[in-house]
C-alpha cells in the first residue's frame, strides 16, 4: 500500500511558529510531525500553529499524535493551535470527542464588505417588517384613532 507523504513547512514569527501540513497524518507520517513540533517547541514560542488546510487524511494514530503534541506544548508553556481545519477534520474531532481539548483558530473572515444595491434593499426590507414609504399593517397607535391608550 502506497501512502501519501506528509509535507511539512515551518515558519517562525514573533510569538508563534507555524507548521504548515500537506498530506496525510497516519502511522507512517506521525513521527515526522512529532519531530517537527518538538523542534519548534525547542525555540520556546508562545504558540505552535498547525496549519491543517492541506491535510487530506488523519487516522487514529494522527489524532493521538495531536493530543500528545498538545500536551508537549503545554509542558513547554506554549499552546498548540489547530488552524484552517477542513470539514473532514472538524467532523473527526467532534465525533472522536477530543475537539474541545484543542485551541482551534478559525479562518479570518474576508476583509471585503459587501455593498448593498437598491435591489438588495428591496428584497431584504427592514427589521420592522415595513415596506418603504408605508407603515406596516396595524402600525397605527391608539392616539392616531382618537382613543386613549389602555393603562
Amino acid at each position: 500500500m502506497v501512502h501519501q507523504k506528509l509535507d511539512i513547512s515551518v515558519y517562525r514569527e514573533a510569538n508563534e511558529t507555524i507548521v504548515v501540513l500537506t498530506g496525510e497524518i497516519d502511522l507512517h507520517t506521525a513521527p515526522r510531525l512529532s519531530a517537527a513540533v518538538d523542534a519548534a517547541l525547542a525555540d520556546d514560542p508562545v504558540r505552535v500553529v498547525l496549519d491543517m488546510q492541506g491535510v487530506t487524511f488523519c487516522d487514529s494514530r494522527g489524532l493521538g499524535t495531536l493530543v500528545i503534541l498538545a500536551r508537549a506544548a503545554a509542558r513547554s508553556r506554549a499552546v498548540l493551535v489547530l488552524a484552517n481545519l477542513g470539514d473532514f477534520l472538524k467532523r473527526l474531532l467532534a465525533v472522536s470527542g477530543i475537539g474541545e481539548h484543542f485551541v482551534i483558530r478559525e479562518p479570518e473572515p474576508e476583509a471585503e464588505t459587501p455593498t448593498l444595491g437598491l435591489s438588495d434593499i428591496e428584497e431584504t426590507g427592514t427589521d420592522s417588517g415595513q415596506t418603504f414609504g408605508r407603515p406596516a399593517p396595524d402600525a397605527g397607535s391608539a392616539s392616531d384613532s382618537g382613543q386613549e391608550p389602555p393603562r
